[in-house]
């Protein structure tokens, strides 16, 4: 990755240094995708830390060095990237990572199953992403618990405006880095209240954020996904569900499972037998390909496969469980 930038992009960090954008060509050793490999992360067609405009999609985030806004777009040369904000340098750094490189699927093999091994040809260029950043995407995924995806990602809109710091960079509309993890531990009760977050997720919330770095640099430093469940489910309010989806999301867990979820051990268990089967049975199902089954739900949900309706349709709900 060959990263360019005149000489205030590297001076001492100061206004103008942070308004001098940083530029990068990603050539990726592997077949990207790059807008359905990245925008698994996007929480809702209206999230501030996430747009697509045009070609280019538009990401801001709070790296460890600060904030950054990265544009990336695609074209045959590779991934033109640039960034904006105090972070800027270390969201270049990130950007494989970011898309997909860190994914390594040498042992995934599904050819003994006609409908996967079809699925997997034809996705091979959608990989796992992950953003290194632990504790945004345990708020994000605390806040989809027990909820429709309707109102957490409202939830998300509004606490990330109202908490988070404008990206600078000349975004396509205003977007917003999420709140420090200190900014999430001191959002008063009323604003939880007028998100619409129930008080069970808010608490889990603050109390996370009072242990989050601690946290965040366990989970990063874990060798297992067992490990990174154990750090992540010792945390008041944190069950298995959020674990596995904090982990897909910042870490690109390939054998995350997100056991409690209402919909996922239905769709597996359609998809693998024809028939709805509940969390132990979709664990069964899954358990050939431990290590790699978070690979295997992606291939599933990429599939089309979908259990025909028997009743009247429901509201359009997604329910969380913890």
């Amino acid at each position: 990755m060959t990263t360019t930038a005149d000489a205030a992009a590297s001076a001492p960090a100061t206004s103008s240094a942070r308004a001098t954008p940083l530029t990068t060509i990603y050539r990726p050793a592997h077949p990207l995708h790059l807008f359905r490999t990245v925008s698994v992360l996007m929480r809702g067609p209206k999230d501030p830390t996430m747009l697509v405009d045009g070609g280019a999609l538009w990401r801001a985030a709070r790296t460890p060095d600060g904030i950054a806004t990265l544009a990336l777009r695609q074209s045959p040369e590779g991934i033109h990237a640039t960034a904006w904000g105090p972070g800027a340098d270390w969201a270049l750094t990130q950007l494989p990572r970011l898309c997909g490189a860190a994914d390594e699927a040498t042992e995934f093999n599904v050819s003994t199953h006609p409908v996967l091994a079809t699925v997997a040809r034809r996705t091979a260029s959608t990989r796992l992403t992950r953003t290194d950043l632990v504790f945004d995407a345990l708020a994000s995924a605390t806040l989809e618990q027990k909820v429709t995806s309707y109102q957490a990602f409202g939830a998300w809109r509004l606490l990330v405006t109202s908490f988070g710091e404008r990206a600078p960079g000349p975004t396509p509309r205003p977007m917003f880095a999420p709140p420090t993890i200190d900014g999430w531990r001191d959002i008063p009760s009323w604003a939880w209240h007028r998100a619409g977050v129930e008080p069970p997720q808010s608490r889990a919330i603050v109390r996370s954020a009072e242990r989050g770095q601690r946290i965040a640099d366990a989970v990063i430093a874990a060798e297992t996904g067992d490990d990174r469940d154990r750090a992540l489910t010792s945390l008041p309010g944190i069950g298995a569900w959020t674990s596995a989806e904090t982990r897909i999301r910042a870490l690109g867990d390939p054998d995350a499972v997100s056991v409690g979820d209402y919909h996922l051990a239905h769709q597996v268990g359609f998809a693998l037998t024809g028939s709805r089967v509940d969390d132990d049975g979709m664990l069964e199902l899954l358990e050939p390909w431990r290590g790699n089954r978070q690979r295997v739900i992606r291939l599933i949900l990429a599939s089309g496969i979908v259990e025909p309706r028997r009743g009247p349709r429901l509201a359009p709900e997604d329910h969380r469980r913890r």
